[in-house]
Protein backbone atom coordinates (compact mmCIF):
# COMPACT_ATOMS: atom_id res chain seq x y z
CA UNK A 1 0.00 0.00 0.00
CA UNK A 2 0.85 3.03 -0.70
CA UNK A 3 0.04 6.63 1.04
CA UNK A 4 -0.42 9.68 -0.85
CA UNK A 5 -1.48 13.27 1.26
CA UNK A 6 -2.94 10.49 3.89
CA UNK A 7 -4.68 8.46 1.08
CA UNK A 8 -4.13 4.60 0.69
CA UNK A 9 -3.33 4.34 -2.96
CA UNK A 10 -3.63 0.92 -4.36
CA UNK A 11 -4.55 1.44 -8.30
CA UNK A 12 -3.88 3.70 -10.80
CA UNK A 13 -7.73 4.53 -10.71
CA UNK A 14 -6.66 6.08 -7.47
CA UNK A 15 -4.46 8.93 -8.95
CA UNK A 16 -5.47 12.18 -11.14
CA UNK A 17 -6.01 11.06 -14.52
CA UNK A 18 -2.57 11.30 -16.54
CA UNK A 19 0.08 10.49 -13.61
CA UNK A 20 2.69 9.18 -15.24
CA UNK A 21 4.96 8.71 -12.04
CA UNK A 22 5.66 9.48 -8.69
CA UNK A 23 8.98 10.72 -6.47
CA UNK A 24 8.24 8.58 -3.45
CA UNK A 25 9.78 7.65 0.47
CA UNK A 26 10.23 4.04 1.67
CA UNK A 27 10.73 4.45 5.35
CA UNK A 28 12.08 1.41 7.52
CA UNK A 29 10.54 1.68 10.56
CA UNK A 30 13.00 0.06 13.05
CA UNK A 31 15.98 2.95 12.22
CA UNK A 32 13.68 5.37 10.64
CA UNK A 33 16.14 5.46 7.73
CA UNK A 34 14.65 6.35 4.57
CA UNK A 35 14.80 5.83 0.26
CA UNK A 36 14.00 8.46 -1.86
CA UNK A 37 13.15 7.65 -5.48
CA UNK A 38 11.16 7.80 -8.33
CA UNK A 39 8.72 5.27 -9.88
CA UNK A 40 6.66 5.41 -13.42
CA UNK A 41 3.68 4.08 -13.61
CA UNK A 42 3.24 2.84 -16.92
CA UNK A 43 6.25 1.52 -19.48
CA UNK A 44 6.04 1.99 -23.53
CA UNK A 45 7.87 -1.23 -24.94
CA UNK A 46 8.49 -2.30 -28.55
CA UNK A 47 7.36 -6.08 -28.90
CA UNK A 48 8.27 -7.87 -31.83
CA UNK A 49 5.41 -8.07 -34.09
CA UNK A 50 4.49 -11.78 -34.61
CA UNK A 51 3.73 -13.99 -37.96
CA UNK A 52 -0.20 -13.27 -37.77
CA UNK A 53 0.32 -9.46 -37.45
CA UNK A 54 2.94 -9.10 -40.35
CA UNK A 55 0.27 -11.51 -42.26
CA UNK A 56 -2.38 -8.19 -41.99
CA UNK A 57 0.51 -6.49 -43.68
CA UNK A 58 -0.13 -8.04 -47.31
CA UNK A 59 0.12 -5.81 -50.12
CA UNK A 60 0.19 -2.16 -47.81
CA UNK A 61 4.22 -1.66 -48.18
CA UNK A 62 6.89 -3.50 -45.82
CA UNK A 63 5.43 -4.37 -42.28
CA UNK A 64 7.14 -2.87 -39.40
CA UNK A 65 8.76 -5.07 -37.41
CA UNK A 66 8.04 -3.60 -33.85
CA UNK A 67 4.75 -2.29 -31.95
CA UNK A 68 4.19 -0.09 -28.98
CA UNK A 69 2.63 -1.37 -26.12
CA UNK A 70 1.92 -0.11 -22.30
CA UNK A 71 2.59 -2.49 -20.17
CA UNK A 72 1.68 -0.84 -15.99
CA UNK A 73 4.71 -1.22 -14.01
CA UNK A 74 5.66 -3.21 -10.97
CA UNK A 75 4.64 -0.08 -8.64
CA UNK A 76 1.77 -1.45 -6.44
CA UNK A 77 4.91 -3.80 -4.69
CA UNK A 78 7.61 -1.86 -5.30
CA UNK A 79 10.09 -0.64 -2.41
CA UNK A 80 13.13 0.91 -4.04
CA UNK A 81 16.39 0.23 -6.67
CA UNK A 82 19.19 0.12 -2.98
CA UNK A 83 20.62 -2.91 -2.28
CA UNK A 84 19.88 -2.70 1.33
CA UNK A 85 16.63 -1.83 1.27
CA UNK A 86 15.76 -4.90 -0.78
CA UNK A 87 17.34 -7.07 1.64
CA UNK A 88 15.61 -5.36 4.53
CA UNK A 89 12.75 -6.12 2.68
CA UNK A 90 13.65 -9.61 1.87
CA UNK A 91 14.80 -10.44 5.55
CA UNK A 92 12.40 -8.51 7.98
CA UNK A 93 9.04 -7.97 5.46
CA UNK A 94 7.01 -5.49 4.22
CA UNK A 95 5.51 -4.61 7.44
CA UNK A 96 8.53 -2.88 8.66
CA UNK A 97 8.35 -0.29 6.05
CA UNK A 98 5.92 3.04 4.90
CA UNK A 99 5.81 3.60 1.46
CA UNK A 100 5.13 7.39 0.99
CA UNK A 101 4.54 9.23 -2.60
CA UNK A 102 5.74 12.64 -1.99
CA UNK A 103 4.79 13.85 -5.21
CA UNK A 104 3.01 13.30 -8.63
CA UNK A 105 4.62 13.69 -11.80
CA UNK A 106 2.75 13.82 -15.23
CA UNK A 107 5.58 13.69 -17.81
CA UNK A 108 8.76 12.00 -17.82
CA UNK A 109 11.08 14.70 -17.87
CA UNK A 110 8.99 16.82 -14.66
CA UNK A 111 9.85 13.39 -12.89
CA UNK A 112 13.56 13.20 -13.23
CA UNK A 113 13.22 16.64 -12.10
CA UNK A 114 11.22 16.46 -9.44
CA UNK A 115 13.35 13.26 -8.44
CA UNK A 116 16.89 15.25 -7.91
CA UNK A 117 15.17 18.11 -6.35
CA UNK A 118 13.94 16.07 -3.49
CA UNK A 119 17.35 14.70 -3.56
CA UNK A 120 19.68 17.76 -3.30
CA UNK A 121 16.80 18.73 -1.18
CA UNK A 122 16.85 16.71 1.22
CA UNK A 123 20.87 16.18 1.43
CA UNK A 124 20.54 12.48 1.25
CA UNK A 125 23.94 12.10 0.33
CA UNK A 126 25.25 14.37 3.44
CA UNK A 127 22.88 12.30 5.79
CA UNK A 128 22.98 8.74 7.48
CA UNK A 129 19.64 8.41 7.63
CA UNK A 130 18.95 7.76 3.52
CA UNK A 131 19.95 4.52 2.19
CA UNK A 132 20.44 6.86 -0.96
CA UNK A 133 24.32 6.45 -2.04
CA UNK A 134 24.26 8.58 -5.21
CA UNK A 135 22.41 10.89 -7.32
CA UNK A 136 22.69 10.15 -11.13
CA UNK A 137 25.28 8.27 -10.55
CA UNK A 138 27.43 11.26 -10.73
CA UNK A 139 27.35 12.26 -7.16
CA UNK A 140 28.28 9.54 -4.26
CA UNK A 141 27.57 9.67 -0.79
CA UNK A 142 31.78 8.65 -0.08
CA UNK A 143 32.62 11.97 -1.31
CA UNK A 144 30.88 13.62 1.59
CA UNK A 145 31.89 10.46 4.05
CA UNK A 146 33.83 13.08 6.23
CA UNK A 147 31.05 15.28 6.87
CA UNK A 148 28.39 12.74 8.12
CA UNK A 149 27.94 13.21 11.44
CA UNK A 150 24.10 13.62 11.18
Amino acid sequence: MWLYKGKQINSIEDLPEGTFGFVYRTRYIPTDQCYIGKKQLIYNLKKKLGKKEKALWEGKGRPPVYKRVEKESDWKTYYGSHAEVKKLLKEEGEDKFIREILELAFEKKRLTYLENKYLFTLEVLEDKRYFNDNIEGRYFKKDFIENLDT
